[in-house]
C-alpha cells in the first residue's frame, strides 16, 4: 500500500475515533501545511539564502576548475599532432588526474551541501515544532495534522488504552 494513503487513512481513522470519543465535547483540530510553511516562512527563506551564499564560493571555484580542465583538454587536442608520443601520454595522464581531482571535489561539495541542508532543515523543523506546541497549548488544540499525519494528539482523544484492553481481551478467543 502507498504510504501516503496509509497516513491519510490513519489520520481519517483517528479523526473518526476522536469525534466518537469526544462525543459532546468540542474537538479543536488544526493543520500545518509544511510545504507552504517552507516556502513562505521568513526563517526558511533566510536559511535557504544562507545556504546558497555558503555554496556560491565553492561552486564558483568548481566552475573555474571545470573551465581550466576543458581548456587544457582542448589545448592537448589541438597540440596533439605536434607532440611526441611520450609527451602526449604524459599530458593525457595529467588531464586524467586533474579530472579525477575535479570529480572528487565536486562530489565532496555536493555531499557537504546536502549535509548542511539537512542540518538547517532539522534546526528549522525543531523551531517549527516548538511553535506548533506553543500554539497547541495556548489555543487548546486536540489534534494537529500535517501532510505526514498526526503532529499532536491530546490525551483527551487518545483511545490507545481502550484498544489495548480490547485486544488483550481477545487473547485466547
Amino acid at each position: 500500500m502507498n504510504t501516503s494513503y496509509i497516513k491519510l487513512l490513519s489520520a481519517s481513522l483517528l479523526l473518526a475515533l476522536a469525534s466518537v470519543g469526544a462525543q459532546a465535547q468540542e474537538l479543536k483540530i488544526g493543520y500545518v501545511n509544511r510545504d507552504r510553511m517552507i516556502s513562505e516562512a521568513t526563517l526558511f527563506k533566510a536559511a535557504d539564502a544562507k545556504l546558497k551564499a555558503e555554496a556560491a564560493r565553492r561552486d564558483k571555484e568548481l566552475k573555474e576548475l571545470d573551465v581550466k580542465l576543458k581548456a587544457a583538454e582542448e589545448r592537448l587536442e589541438k597540440e596533439s599532432p605536434t607532440l611526441s608520443d611520450l609527451e602526449r601520454a604524459r599530458r593525457q595522464r595529467e588531464l586524467v588526474q586533474q579530472d579525477r581531482e575535479y570529480q572528487q571535489k565536486r562530489r565532496a561539495f555536493q555531499e557537504d551541501i546536502a549535509q548542511r541542508q539537512q542540518e538547517e532543515v532539522a534546526i528549522l523543523y525543531d523551531r517549527a515544532a516548538k511553535v506548533v506546541k506553543q500554539i497547541q497549548e495556548s489555543e487548546k488544540y486536540d489534534l494537529i495534522l500535517n501532510q505526514d499525519g498526526v503532529v499532536f494528539a491530546s490525551q483527551r482523544i487518545d483511545i490507545t488504552e481502550k484498544v489495548i484492553k480490547a485486544l488483550n481481551a481477545q487473547v485466547g478467543k
